[in-house]
Parts: structure tokens; C-alpha cells; sequence
């Protein structure tokens, strides 16, 4: 499951979708959307994510594990630094690896004073590297404390990310170049709202690539994509979130549009978005959708 899904990566169409459990003990209700909406057919794999945002959320592990059951597809399971220190990290890895999570996304995670939770704290012990780090010695038969297993554990495929822009694109590249240093196989960008944006990044990773491994090509770069379908998120996204560049051009398209009613504005938003999904599929056909969890709106991206 997981040696094909890196092969297409490396060498194909290469799509998946993110998933967000939610404010829950139950995952149920978003499998079965998936499976109502059959997005398993337009997607090679599933993501989840850790508790986004330092909010409590249903176990990212967990979903993966209920994913793949359903779907028979392999599932990246994000892992954030804030929660766990090493020791939680390593039992974690353990037990999904019994049970085939074994592709793991690895984030340092968004500030614990952020959090819904009162008084919450972060672990930080290291940023994402030290994950990687930690996926590495496992491959290789030991704990990160350089003591071997018993049983070697079956092997883990590790994924990073990587902000979408940067007034000085070679801080990208250095984070690009010191992800692949530490083994990811895939980094996955921050939402890209600009086809000369998604060159730029696919030149950056190509220096990094070169700078890392004599010119072999030892990761690849996963383009992702955020639909925006309203005026507040696409100014949200511009002026809040570090990383990621809205263009002008889509926050007046976004304006006009939002003063003839929300149906206009969603009609521009969505011909945007899929417009771009589909010039991004044409330039470097791997992407990660990113909808919140809007799940009709990503059947009408990918169909």
C-alpha cells in the first residue's frame, strides 16, 4: 500500500486530501461523507490532522487507522512536536506501526497559547526534525536512544512541510534542504494561490535537492492548495496566516463578487480554485487538497 503510494509520488499523478477529525469521540460521520461522496475514487491518499490550532480534536492516529480500514488507501497521520515529548512520540510510532499507520506527516505544531484548552502547555522538546530523526532510527531497527528492537518495526514514510512563500525565497529553500536532511520523503506546502508562486517552489526544491544529494532527486515537493470560495477567508488567509501569499488579483475578484451576493462570491471563489487545482495538476501533478472538512466542495475540485 504505502511502497506504491510513494511510487506515484515519485512518479505519477499524486493527489490526496486532508481530513480533519473533529470536536468528537466520534470519527464515524466523516468516513462515512467520504464514502457517500466516493472520494476515495479521485484521491490516492487520505491525511489527518493533530489537533490543528492547539484545539482538541479526536486522535489523528486513530482516524488514520479508520480511513484505510474503510477505504483500503493509505493514510498520512500527522504528528505535531507540541504534544509529546520523545518518549510519547516513540510509543506512539509503536503502536501504529502494528496496525499500518505508517506514514506520518511530521509538524512542530501551533503554539499551545492558542489553545482552546485553559493553562494548556507545549512539549517542544525539538521542532519536526527530531521526528524525522526518531522515523529514521526506526527504519533502521533501533529507538532513537540507539537501542535495537526485538522485532524491527515495519518501515515508517516520513512527510514534512514547508511554507508557500517567503520575502526571501532562500529561507524556503534552507528549510526545504534541512526537511530532506532529515529523510522526508514528500514536504507538503502551504496553500499556493499563484502558478508563478508554484514554479518558484518547484525551483527552490530542486536547488535543495541538488545541494542535499549530488543532484539525486530524494524528495519531492507536494503542492498544496486551500479552495477559497469567500472575501473574509481570502483576507484572513493574506493578512493572518504567515507563509502564504493571496494575490491581489483574487482578493478584488473576491470583493466585486461578494457586493452581487454570496452566490456570486462562492461562483468566482470556486472558478478560481478549480482553475488553478487545474493549472497546478498541469505544471506538477502533486497536490494536497486542504477544505476543511467541505467535502462536496472538494468532489467538485477534483471531478
Amino acid at each position: 500500500m504505502f511502497d506504491a503510494l510513494i511510487k506515484k509520488l515519485q512518479s505519477s499523478t499524486y493527489i490526496t486530501l486532508e481530513t480533519t477529525p473533529g470536536h468528537s469521540p466520534q470519527f464515524s460521520p466523516i468516513v462515512e461523507k467520504i464514502a457517500e461522496l466516493k472520494l476515495q475514487n479521485y484521491v490516492d491518499a487520505f491525511t489527518t490532522t493533530d489537533n490543528p490550532l492547539a484545539k482538541l480534536k479526536y486522535n489523528a492516529l486513530f482516524a488514520a487507522k479508520m480511513l484505510q480500514d474503510k477505504f483500503d488507501k493509505p493514510v498520512i497521520a500527522t504528528m505535531s512536536m507540541r504534544d509529546r515529548n520523545k518518549i510519547a512520540l516513540q510509543s506512539d510510532l509503536l503502536g501504529a506501526n502494528e496496525v499500518d499507520v505508517r506514514a506520518i506527516l511530521a509538524l512542530t505544531g501551533d503554539p499551545a497559547t492558542i489553545s482552546d484548552q485553559p493553562h494548556a502547555k507545549g512539549v517542544f522538546e525539538a521542532d519536526s526534525s527530531m521526528l524525522l530523526d526518531i522515523i529514521s532510527a526506526f527504519n533502521s531497527g533501533m529507538n532513537y536512544a540507539g537501542k535495537p528492537f526485538s522485532i524491527k518495526p515495519k518501515e515508517i514514510y516520513p512527510f514534512a512541510v514547508v511554507n508557500s512563500f517567503a520575502k526571501n525565497p532562500k529561507t524556503l529553500q534552507k528549510k526545504m534542504q534541512k526537511k530532506i536532511k532529515h529523510g522526508a520523503l514528500g514536504i507538503i506546502t502551504q496553500p499556493v494561490y499563484d502558478l508563478e508562486n508554484a514554479k518558484l517552489l518547484l525551483e527552490l526544491m530542486d536547488k535543495a535537492n541538488s545541494e542535499c544529494c549530488n543532484d539525486a532527486k530524494s524528495s519531492e515537493l507536494i503542492l498544496g492548495l486551500f479552495p477559497i470560495t469567500k472575501l473574509r477567508t481570502a483576507q484572513f488567509l493574506s493578512t493572518h496566516v504567515p507563509g502564504i501569499n493571496v494575490p491581489d488579483s483574487w482578493l478584488e475578484a473576491l470583493r466585486v463578487a461578494s457586493t452581487k451576493g454570496e452566490e456570486e462570491e462562492y461562483k468566482v471563489g470556486f472558478e478560481l480554485s478549480k482553475n488553478l487545482f487545474d493549472e497546478l495538476k498541469a505544471l506538477h501533478p502533486k497536490i494536497h487538497l486542504m477544505t476543511a472538512n467541505k467535502f462536496d466542495l472538494a468532489r467538485d475540485i477534483l471531478q
